[in-house]
């Protein structure tokens, strides 16, 4: 039966969210609090190291939920219910895609199509910062920005961002700077952070 709920909840996630992995993000946060199968602060982890792995963002988590959930054969049966609905599309768009190529109702749908992709990016973005940065419940509570906001991270998150835009930082691959944060982030959890 997990089986099946891996596959129909993935498959779901697959069918809606256009735009990449990250418009996968609000799914699997919604997916967390419907079925168990993993926290939201695990979920934020999943998007770092699948961030950092090599794939896609969201064959990665979709791999992880899977395992954790119900082991290698989980993993397998999550990711086939991810890409399924794409591959179905991209099946049958081939068949057409002459046709479709030209007509003006694909035009607009995919002009449509873009904001809601773009809305879904930006949750993710923001349910990202609220799990890592920010500490909405403190937030609630009208707690001071020092207990609300972890500086350590958005200084990390600046500098990272101000050697990306240096002239000779520009070149270096981005693995640099993944491995940089993560020796930065294990200091800063060492350290008590």
């Amino acid at each position: 039966m997990i089986y099946l709920s891996l596959f129909y909840e993935f498959f779901k996630t697959g069918l809606f969210a256009i735009g990449g992995g990250m418009a996968t993000v609000p799914f699997l946060y919604n997916l967390a609090d419907k079925t168990g199968w993993f926290t939201a602060s695990e979920l934020t982890d999943m998007i770092a190291v699948s961030e950092s792995t090599p794939g896609s963002i969201g064959i990665n988590m979709a791999c992880y939920v899977g395992f954790t959930s119900a082991g290698i054969f989980g993993s397998l049966i999550a990711a086939a219910g991810l890409v399924m609905p794409s591959l179905i599309i991209i099946l049958i768009i081939a068949g057409f895609l002459e046709k479709f190529r030209t007509n003006n109702y694909v035009e607009y749908c995919f002009y449509g199509i873009r904001p809601a992709s773009t809305g879904l990016i930006a949750s993710s973005a923001a349910l990202i910062l609220s799990e890592t940065v920010l500490n909405l419940e403190l937030f609630k509570q009208k707690a001071g920005i020092t207990e609300i906001a972890d500086f350590k991270l958005i200084a990390l998150a600046a500098v990272v961002f101000a050697l990306m835009k240096l002239k000779w930082t520009k070149k270096l691959h981005p693995i640099v700077f993944i491995a940089f944060s993560a020796l930065v982030g294990i200091v800063f959890k060492l350290g008590g952070a």
